[in-house]
Formats: structure tokens, C-alpha cells, sequence
């Protein structure tokens, strides 16, 4: 999944959003997005007792924080408010999200804390190695198996899955190679191992692109 390869793709998207809220701060975007994001990780996280009515919350508390994380920057360019306060703000704000909505699964019934914990460093590091090569004069880094959007995409829908899977089986975990798992252990498990791969992948790249700099 390499969704945030397709960025330019998803303008069409984004802009008649972003056109529509050109009078509102994009700082005020980005802390909704992020206010969202913290509300998705308290659903999350609660979801296990109450599967049949945060389950479809978080699914929509996810996506629609991440839109409005894509849209905040596209606001800035076209109301002229574009500039490296902003940028900080939402990269800030951006690790946040990726906190509470990691460490709300991780916490969560759903998922054993020790993958949550691999989890959340796969997607730390792997955001860390892309701001870091813009850091480094290199340039925003989306590249790799594992970006932010196909992270927003993934709880986007885990959360459906598992909401089918539980009201139809009745069950939370089904059998895996001798083990008793979830959807949701599927995901953390996918961001765990590829995103740190991807942080790998990003760190390699930075690495030759700085030659003998």
C-alpha cells in the first residue's frame, strides 16, 4: 500500500473542501483534525465493550480526521497562510494523532500491548525518518510500503471488518496458527513489521542521498 504516492491524484478530492473552508484558519483545521484523532483513540480504546456502537465511530472519527489533516495544508496555499509555523504546527500535531489513534488499539481490548508497542514505533519512526530528511535538506519524505494515508485508510476499515466479523461469528479473535487473534492484531502486526521496514527504506534512501555531505 503506497497510497501516499497517489497524493496528486487526490486533489480533486481535497480542493472543493479545501475552497470551502479558505476564511478559516488552517491551524484551526489542524487542531479539529487532531481533536478528532484524540476522540478516535478514546473510541478505539472503548470499542471492545461497546463494539456495535464505536466500532462504526471510530471508522468514522478516523477518516474524517484525516481528511481534514489533508485538507488544513491545501487551505493555507490557497488563502495565502502558507508558511513554516503552519508547517510545524501540523507536523506537531500530525505525531500527536498518530499517538492517540496507535495507543487507543494498543491500550484497547482488541490488541496485545506488546504488538501495540511495536506498532506505534513502526509508525513513529517511520513519520521520524521522513520529516528528518526534509530536516536534512533532502525533502519531505512520503515514499515506502507504508505512508500516513494508507495508515488512515487501514483504520478506516479495520474497524468495519471487525464490527462484521464479531456481529456475525459472535467471537472477537478467531484462530491463527494456533493463536487466538483479531482484526485489529492484524493491523498493528501489518504496521509493527512494515513500518519499520518502511522507516528502514526512508533511512537508506536519506542515507545515499546525502552521498559525502
Amino acid at each position: 500500500m503506497v497510497l501516499d504516492a497517489k497524493r496528486d491524484k487526490a486533489e480533486r478530492f481535497l480542493m472543493p473542501a479545501a475552497k470551502a473552508l479558505r476564511k478559516v484558519d488552517p491551524n484551526v483545521i489542524s487542531l479539529m483534525a487532531l481533536i478528532l484523532a484524540f476522540l478516535t483513540g478514546i473510541s478505539a480504546y472503548y470499542s471492545y465493550e461497546h463494539w456495535r456502537l464505536l466500532l462504526p465511530s471510530t471508522s468514522v472519527l478516523v477518516i474524517t480526521s484525516g481528511y481534514l489533516d489533508a485538507v488544513d495544508g491545501k487551505v493555507a496555499r490557497i488563502s495565502g497562510k502558507a508558511n513554516k509555523r503552519g508547517d510545524f504546527i501540523d507536523h506537531v500535531f500530525d505525531r500527536y494523532a498518530d499517538i492517540f489513534m496507535i495507543g487507543g488499539v494498543a491500550l484497547s481490548g482488541w490488541c496485545d500491548i506488546h504488538l501495540g508497542i511495536l506498532a506505534l514505533l513502526g509508525v513513529l519512526m517511520t513519520s521520524y525518518m521522513g520529516t528528518q530528511a526534509q530536516a536534512l535538506g533532502i525533502g519531505r519524505m512520503y515514499g515506502g510500503l507504508l505512508g500516513r494515508a494508507d495508515r488512515i485508510v487501514l483504520m478506516f476499515f479495520v474497524p468495519m471488518l471487525q464490527l462484521s466479523f464479531t456481529a456475525i461469528t459472535g467471537d472477537m479473535t478467531f484462530s491463527l496458527l494456533g493463536s487466538e487473534i483479531s482484526i485489529f492484531e492484524l493491523m498493528m502486526a501489518w504496521f509493527a513489521v512494515i513500518g519499520n521496514i518502511t522507516a528502514v527504506q526512508r533511512a537508506l534512501y536519506t542515507w545515499r542521498a546525502l552521498g559525502g555531505r
